[in-house]
């Protein structure tokens, strides 16, 4: 059975850029373009591994971690951030908001891919 995995990030054309990573790597990717619609979409369908930028509007990638992990279908999920944030302390939140692990962009597909991998074990 093929990962589903969603992907948040305001930004077009890094959605896109995810997408054909993990797509040309078998993997099913659905977008959201910001954490109120990544909610949304978490909640009409559940996914193997969501990865979530950190800065966007409306909702943030720590807010959107701290609600997706209150759903039970979530509590387990794998949650990867991908930021332009490197800041200890950041990472010290997104770990104490429930993310797994943390990419600083701009990304190496091959990188993300092997993260997904990883932690899906597929």
């Amino acid at each position: 059975m093929t990962a589903s995995i969603l992907t948040v990030d305001d930004s077009p054309s890094l959605r896109m850029a995810i997408r054909i990573a993990l797509s040309g790597a078998g993997y099913a990717v659905t977008e959201a373009g910001d954490g109120v619609e990544g909610l949304q979409r978490a909640d009409a369908a559940q996914f193997d591994m969501v990865v979530t930028d950190l800065n966007m509007p409306n909702m943030d990638g720590l807010t959107m971690i701290r609600e997706l992990r209150q759903r039970p279908a979530y509590c387990g999920t794998p949650i990867i951030f991908l930021t332009t944030e490197s800041d200890d302390t950041i990472k010290a939140q997104a770990r104490a908001a429930g993310a797994t692990g943390w990419l600083v962009k701009p990304f190496v597909p091959d990188q993300l891919i092997r993260v997904a991998r990883k932690v899906l074990g597929r």
